[in-house]
């Protein structure tokens, strides 16, 4: 889970503009939900699914110094999967991206 929480926050770090909110509560009584929002340019609907694909960035233009292989969000949501949860993405209400991290809590 470190790795997953590292990815997350590296993403977001990476991508905001200036701010980046960590959220973190339970969702009933069997969800622990983590969520990762940034203020940055966000994630186009189309591509939504295929940024936790392996090797896959976005912005191709950037480094790979500075922007990674492409591989961090594949393996957040493998280790995710793995332990029973799911990791989504969707719209911040920054306008960034908002990563939501959802775990079994039994």
């Amino acid at each position: 889970m470190e790795r997953v929480l590292d990815n997350l926050l590296d993403n977001a770090r990476r991508h905001a503009r200036s701010a980046v909110v960590v959220t973190v509560r339970r969702d009933g009584d069997h969800h622990a939900v983590v969520e990762v929002a940034d203020d940055g340019d966000g994630v186009p609907a189309g591509d939504r699914e295929r940024i936790f694909e392996r090797f896959v960035r976005l912005d191709e233009a950037r480094a790979r110094d500075d922007g990674g292989a492409g591989l961090g969000l594949a393996i957040a949501r493998d280790v995710a999967a793995r332990h029973g949860g799911t990791l989504t993405v969707r719209d911040a209400p920054a306008g960034g991206a908002l990563f939501e991290l959802r775990l079994p809590t039994a």
